[in-house]
């Protein structure tokens, strides 16, 4: 999983896989989910997406977006 850059220095993400239709996301604590075009919607994800690789703003989306519609916690 590549790192998240964590441009903005406070994120509580540390990594991300993009697939197809969906992003997994690594926080801090080590857990990991997985949001898909089903569970988040599309245009989430690839806003998700986007953020993921410009390294900013991905945490602060998921927490005021997408929280609680994560597809399923992987670890």
């Amino acid at each position: 999983m590549p790192r998240y850059k964590n441009q903005s220095g406070n994120s509580g993400v540390i990594a991300y896989e993009i697939r197809k239709d969906s992003i997994l996301v690594t926080f801090a604590g080590g857990d990991v989910y997985e949001y898909s075009y089903q569970s988040t919607g599309k245009e989430n994800v690839e806003a998700m997406k986007a953020l993921a690789v410009e390294g900013k703003g991905l945490s602060t989306f998921i927490s005021t977006r997408v929280r609680e519609k994560y597809a399923r916690k992987i670890a």
